[in-house]
């Protein structure tokens, strides 16, 4: 089933799509379509009092047609035209007898049909943003994704952003880049660039209070998937709760001394896989102690990723996803 089918359904009769629900739909900055309705002749065929966009199921049709093409590495300027084309040779061909020489609506072009452009993710059943997501990561259309991951943080907030809509997507990119070799590379790494963009982007909701606990979060050496912690920093931050947030493949001794530095509350480690994963890192980080004699202190250790999976090391706790790695750090 076509995945925008039912959103083409709710189309007005009378009106159409705006360009922002459209832009949404495709996965297509707004100034995107503006652009080829600007340049190249592809937009509504109709506008609400005469300015506003309106958008038709033929309009949108004709714009998928339009992201197919841009999609498989054809120059914008000669999609429109193929787009174009084939729009006035339908109408042609209703209007004349078969073989009277209307123009038949031609074949994709040699370019299109022979560029080694990714094909669509496979998101599955997700939110209607996640496949427009995909979309513009798949088109490598860097101003889409900026946009789309703006949205969709102002829509959600950042929990379920990241739950519902940026880990989806990550994941679906990082199913096609293990299965169809180095074509989605670019794509896993753009999407990447713009998702931590986001994230880091996200401003603290407040000043932390005086004494509270300080979470340190790192991944485990050899491991540099870093975007769930990404995740994680941005939302303590935005909550009010002080972090810190050492990235990806932080060796255990200047992890050791980091924590004796800040005196944390709590430590996270990311493992993305089993190989990562390390118990013996854990055992290290719950031993290590600071303050005076009498009054020493030690970091509650937590872990969490993928990595982890069937092998919790004895005495740290396991955070099964953003909400509950929040609520856990909030209680330290």
């Amino acid at each position: 089933m076509d995945p925008t089918g039912d959103l083409l359904l709710e189309a007005p009769a009378d009106g159409g799509l705006t360009t922002g629900a459209v832009a949404r739909l495709l996965g297509v900055a707004p100034t995107t379509l503006r652009s080829w309705d600007r340049r190249y002749g592809i937009g509504p065929a109709a506008r609400q009092d005469g300015r506003h966009r309106r958008w038709t199921g033929a309009d949108i049709a004709a714009l998928r047609h339009m992201c197919a093409l841009t999609s498989a590495g054809l120059p914008p300027a000669e999609a429109a035209r193929t787009v174009l084309a084939g729009t006035s040779g339908a109408g042609a061909s209703r209007a004349e007898e078969p073989g009277a020489g209307a123009p038949a609506a031609p074949d994709a072009p040699r370019s299109a049909r022979a560029s080694r452009a990714p094909g669509p993710l496979p998101v599955g059943r997700a939110r209607q943003e996640c496949r427009g997501l995909a979309r513009a990561a798949v088109r490598l259309d860097a101003p889409a994704l900026d946009e789309l991951l703006t949205a969709v943080l102002d829509r959600y907030g950042l929990p379920a952003a990241w739950d519902e809509v940026m880990m989806p997507v990550l994941h679906a990119v990082g199913r096609k880049w293990e299965t169809a070799g180095e074509r989605y590379i670019e794509v896993e790494h753009l999407l990447s660039w713009h998702v931590s963009g986001a994230l880091r982007g996200v401003t603290a909701g407040r000043t932390p209070a005086p004494g509270a606990g300080l979470a340190v979060l790192a991944c485990v050496p050899g491991e540099t998937h870093t975007l769930a912690l990404e995740a994680l920093a941005a939302t303590l931050a935005q909550q009010g709760l002080p972090v810190r947030m050492f990235g990806a493949a932080v060796p255990a001794g200047a992890l050791e001394d980091a924590v004796r530095r800040t005196g944390p509350a709590a430590v996270v480690l990311w493992a993305q896989s089993r190989r990562t994963a390390s118990p013996a890192l854990v055992a290290r980080l719950d031993a290590v102690e600071w303050g005076v004699r009498g009054a020493r202190r030690r970091p509650v250790v937590c872990v969490a990723g993928p990595g982890w999976a069937g092998r919790q090391p004895p005495g740290a706790r396991h955070l099964s996803g953003l909400s509950d790695a929040v609520d856990t750090l909030a209680t330290l």
